[in-house]
């Protein structure tokens, strides 16, 4: 007997009438017509079945603290980061642990089972590491989370940034970060980035970098990060969130720097939401987008995933856990029409953002960690155009989230009827 079966489910490779049985917190089997008992059975009638999504760029510290302690007028990048300063000294190490295991509750609802955040480390106290990793230990039976240290004012900029940030780490924060445009000159950030990649080198970890989100063409400190990541023999372990000064770059320097990223194994993380509302700011007319250059970091090898950034909090007010939500607004933002594109953008909020993350027994197959989600679509494609609805999450083989469908009752002049939003896909 299984723990879980279930039955008739379409995958995201496109295999159908499939059975997903699950024993132990592990896959044991993925294929047609399972004959066997389970102590709990769910029939998928066709409908989508995934692997968990998952946000690799997150800022849980600040999550859900919109209004506090007053609105970003701008909504600029810069008065985000002010107010933010401003939060930070009011704020306590109960409010952030209240605050995130919100916002935990809602991701997990969401069918999202792993976070990498970004946490401030330039607070002397260190209140947000030390809330974070209370919560990674309580959220850890039900959602993988990752903690970056994050300078966010300035590993040079703020004076003790570097002290705090080694502190994190020997507190138990995973991943070295930085935000080397945001130092005083270009020569601090290069050297930002030299120092930080030197300290992940020498402790064995991954760097996960905020990397020139900015407007402006000649903030080029993913060079350097690259340039470092193969000076240090990090290839594989680096990822450079953001990028943003890249969709303004000229196309000839742009040539160069990708193939140094190749060359280098980086790995990359867009923001559709934030990067489309925050960058263009100074812009008129023709304003720019933002985001940086998804489809040709992709075709030049590199892991390119789409992360949430922030939901509620200085710099977005909006969000709500919705990686479905991410991939739509990234789609429209690179224009990735085609239905292989389409496609594509369901996997930079799985598939990819795992790798980057080294999520391990992640995927459906044998021998994997039974972690799923059933989602009301057809297809990776419906379950973008509709956000579709997640109707179960299962965590190693239990069922910790439900939703009912979404069904619409119509009771039109003789036409009384229930519209299900999936049957308006292609070919029903």
């Amino acid at each position: 007997m299984f723990d879980l079966l279930i039955k008739n489910a379409t995958l995201t490779d496109g295999r159908n009438g499939m059975d997903i049985a699950c024993s132990d917190g592990v896959i044991k089997a993925v294929e047609p017509a399972i004959s066997a008992e389970a102590k709990t059975t769910i029939e998928a009638a066709g409908q989508l079945v995934s692997a968990p999504f998952v946000d690799p760029h997150f800022h849980m510290d600040a999550t859900l603290s919109l209004g506090t302690p007053r609105m970003n007028v701008s909504g600029t990048l810069l008065e985000g980061i002010a107010l933010w300063g401003e939060l930070k000294p009011v704020q306590s190490v109960d409010d952030i642990i209240a605050r995130a295991l919100r916002y935990c509750d809602l991701a997990v609802s969401m069918g999202i089972g792993a976070i990498r955040s970004h946490v401030d480390v330039c607070d002397d106290e260190l209140k947000g590491v030390t809330a974070l990793l209370e919560v990674r230990r309580l959220v850890a039976p039900y959602l993988d989370l990752q903690l970056v240290a994050f300078p966010q004012d300035g590993l040079f900029r703020s004076e003790t940034a570097e002290k705090n940030l080694l502190r994190s780490l020997d507190m138990g924060v995973d991943i070295v970060g930085g935000i080397p445009h945001f130092e005083r000159t270009m020569a601090d950030g290069a050297a930002s980035v030299k120092r930080l990649c030197e300290i992940a080198a020498t402790r064995g970890l991954m760097v996960d970098m905020h990397c020139d989100e900015s407007d402006d063409p000649l903030s080029r400190h993913v060079e350097t990060l690259a340039a470092e990541t193969t000076r240090l023999g990090l290839e594989g372990r680096v990822t450079g969130s953001h990028l943003t000064s890249m969709h303004s770059m000229d196309n000839y320097y742009v040539s160069k720097l990708i193939a140094l990223m190749a060359e280098a194994r980086l790995h990359v993380i867009a923001n559709p939401l934030i990067n489309i509302m925050l960058q263009g700011r100074h812009d008129t007319y023709p304003r720019r987008r933002g985001q940086t250059r998804v489809p040709e970091l992709r075709d030049a090898g590199l892991t390119v995933a789409f992360g949430a950034d922030c939901v509620m909090d200085p710099w977005y007010s909006l969000g709500c856990a919705d990686m479905l939500d991410v991939a739509h607004m990234g789609l429209h933002v690179g224009q990735l029409s085609s239905r292989a594109d389409m496609a594509w953008c369901f996997e930079a909020v799985t598939a990819n953002s795992a790798a980057i993350m080294g999520l391990e027994g992640y995927g459906i197959e044998t021998g994997n960690k039974a972690n799923l989600v059933l989602l009301q679509a057809k297809d990776p494609i419906e379950a973008i155009r509709l956000r579709a609805t997640r109707l179960a999450v299962v965590r190693h083989g239990e069922v910790i989230a439900r939703t009912v469908p979404n069904l619409r009752e119509l009771n039109l002049p003789g036409r009384p009827h229930r519209l299900d939003p999936a049957d308006y896909a292609p070919g029903n």
